[in-house]
Formats: structure tokens, C-alpha cells, sequence
């Protein structure tokens, strides 16, 4: 029977970290959160990495945003154990993590991997987090540096930036081959919510995911709150996950993904950015959009530049992304 889970998300930024978190952080009082929207194939090899891992089946929460694909059926003759949530419709990623948490809180977690179902984690990498949060009390959220799948091993992020600047934020070492560059602790402003391993305590404290952003840019934000209240945020680029990124929404530099990335970058910037701030984004990310169109069109990309254009318009004008703009043929463009 799935949990009963409050879905209010509290915001509130505590005022200040408190040191004296007790040292239970370990693999046993770890729980991970899998959200599930149409992801066939991916969800066997993320879950099956995770009891790899050392996590037990009933500590990870399987949370389905609707899929239609069988992929929920699938998953439950895999893995029979797994704490399931089911969602009468696609609630956005944010929300259904935040269910997912609440259910792990309530079961006792001290620490909760969020980690999306396109990613597969080797044996040694959530045994290493999980160690390294529990040594370092003023850590709040730490990840692992992601790669992308495939040969030459490249890099998708050894965590996040908030530049205010072109997408408003960036990801360390994006498309970089993989070398010893990445491969350092280092502190971050915000860790990519693919593979997010976050204390009780910060989650307690500063809130879960901002639920409205439906998809995309909910780990900035709530990377920012984190800092806001004291937290230290890491990425152990000793350790990786392999992520085949944006699978869900198309993969790649598509259309869907760009236009709901730009419409919520707007919604950040109403909730936390200051003047300077807007300008510099203004400046550096809006300003070029028709060279970068016309830069982009001999490459196909035309159409990925025109949904970012139409995300922006629609941000200025309040929206918010929606499950249909999440789907293939949500607009026009896709």
C-alpha cells in the first residue's frame, strides 16, 4: 500500500545550519527516490544499481507520474519490494520527488538520494557519499560527477554554477572529456538533481523541491536556499553516475527541454533575482538569441532556439510549464 504523504512543501530558509546533526548517516538509514514518467528500459538498470549499492529494496521509493508505457508493471516484477507510489496523472518531477521524500522521512531516513531514473550508479559511489556526508556535518547535499554514456567518456556535470548569466546557470565541465580535471571535491552552488544525495536535516529545515517549476531548474533553486541557510554543498568528482540526460523529455538539445528550461529560468529569476541580476541575464542570454538562432538553423537546432524563445515570452508573461508541454506534441515546436 503506498504512503500516506503530505503534499505541502515547506520554503521557509532556516536562519542558520545546525552543527550538531547526529552521525547516523550511513548505507543503512539511506533511502533513495526514483520518479518514473515513461522511462521503459532505464528504470531496470538504475534500480538494479541502487541494491548494488547496498540499498534494500523496501528503502527505495518508486514514485510513477502516470507512464503509460508499462513501465510501472515492469518495475513491479523487477523489483516486488520497492515502495511504490502511484500518481493519476503526471504531477512534474519536483512534485513527485517531494512525495517520494516525505515517504522516506516518515520511514526514517537520514539522508535521501533523489536520483532520476536514467542514471546508473557503480557500487562505490553511493557507499563514498554517503560516507562523505556523514563525516562533514555543514554538508548539506552532495553529488557525484555525472558522465554521459558512450565512448570517449565525456562529462555532463561535476556539479552546477549559478552564473545569472546565458541559461542563468551552468554545468561544470559540460561535454568536457572525462580526466582528472573533474575528479575533485570541490564546492558547488547547486547539485544537478539526477543524482542528489541530500541530509535529513537540510531537507527539514530549508524544504523540499519548489513544486511549480514542474520540471527543470527546481535543483538551482533549491540549491540556493540551501546555501541561503548556511549548508555547504559538494561534488565528490572522485566517484560518477552515468546519465543518458533528458531522456524523458527527448534527450539531447531538443525543443522540449529548452523551452521548459527558459520559462523556468524566469520564474527564478522573479522568485530570487535582484536588477543586476535580470540585466546580466538579459544581457547575456536573451540579447543573443536571434544570432544564435540563425547560427543554429545549418545545424539543426532552429527549432530547440525558437521553444527557448517561446519559454522566455511565456515566463515574462507568468506561465508555468504544464504536463502538456512536456509531452511530444505539447506545442508546435515538438
Amino acid at each position: 500500500m503506498s504512503p500516506e504523504v503530505n503534499t505541502e512543501v515547506n520554503t521557509e530558509v532556516s536562519p542558520e545550519v545546525n552543527t550538531e546533526v547526529s552521525p547516523v548517516v550511513s548505507t543503512q538509514t539511506t533511502w533513495a527516490v526514483v520518479v518514473n514518467w515513461n522511462g521503459g528500459r532505464h528504470n531496470r538498470a538504475c534500480l538494479l544499481s541502487l541494491i548494488a549499492g547496498g540499498l534494500a529494496e523496501e528503502r527505495i521509493v518508486f514514485v510513477d507520474n502516470a507512464s503509460s508505457d508499462g513501465s510501472r508493471e515492469s518495475v513491479a516484477v523487477l523489483v516486488p519490494g520497492l515502495v511504490t507510489i502511484q500518481n493519476p496523472r503526471n504531477l512534474g518531477f519536483g512534485a513527485a520527488a517531494n512525495q517520494g521524500a516525505r515517504a522516506a522521512l516518515q520511514g526514517g531516513a537520514e539522508a535521501v538520494l533523489f536520483v532520476n531514473n536514467d542514471v546508473t550508479l557503480p557500487p562505490e559511489t553511493l557507499s563514498r557519499l554517503v560516507s562523505l556526508l556523514a563525516a562533514n556535518p555543514r554538508v548539506g547535499m552532495i553529488g557525484p560527477r555525472v558522465l554521459l554514456p558512450g565512448e570517449p567518456t565525456r562529462v555532463w556535470a561535476a556539479g552546477g554554477v549559478l552564473t545569472w548569466g546565458r541559461n542563468l546557470s551552468e554545468l561544470r565541465g559540460h561535454g568536457q572529456p572525462d580526466g582528472p580535471r573533474w575528479r575533485d571535491q570541490r564546492a558547488v552552488d547547486y547539485v544537478p538533481g539526477c543524482a542528489l544525495l541530500a541530509r535529513r536535516a537540510l531537507l527539514e529545515g530549508v524544504g523540499l523541491f519548489e513544486e511549480s517549476y514542474f520540471a527543470y531548474m527546481e535543483d538551482v533553486e533549491l540549491g540556493l536556499r540551501a546555501r541561503q541557510a548556511g549548508w555547504q554543498l559538494l561534488c565528490a568528482g572522485e566517484v560518477a553516475c552515468v546519465h543518458a540526460a533528458s531522456s524523458s523529455t527527448g534527450g539531447g538539445y531538443n525543443p522540449r527541454r529548452k523551452y521548459m528550461n527558459a520559462l523556468n529560468a524566469v520564474r527564478f529569476l522573479r522568485a530570487h533575482g535582484s536588477p543586476g541580476a535580470w540585466l546580466s541575464w538579459a544581457l547575456r542570454d536573451v540579447a543573443p538569441l536571434p544570432l544564435a538562432w540563425l547560427a543554429a538553423l545549418p545545424r539543426g537546432g532552429g527549432r530547440a532556439l525558437a521553444a527557448k524563445a517561446l519559454g522566455t515570452w511565456h515566463g515574462l508573461l507568468g506561465r508555468r510549464v504544464t504536463a502538456r508541454a512536456a509531452e511530444p506534441g505539447g506545442t508546435w515546436l515538438w
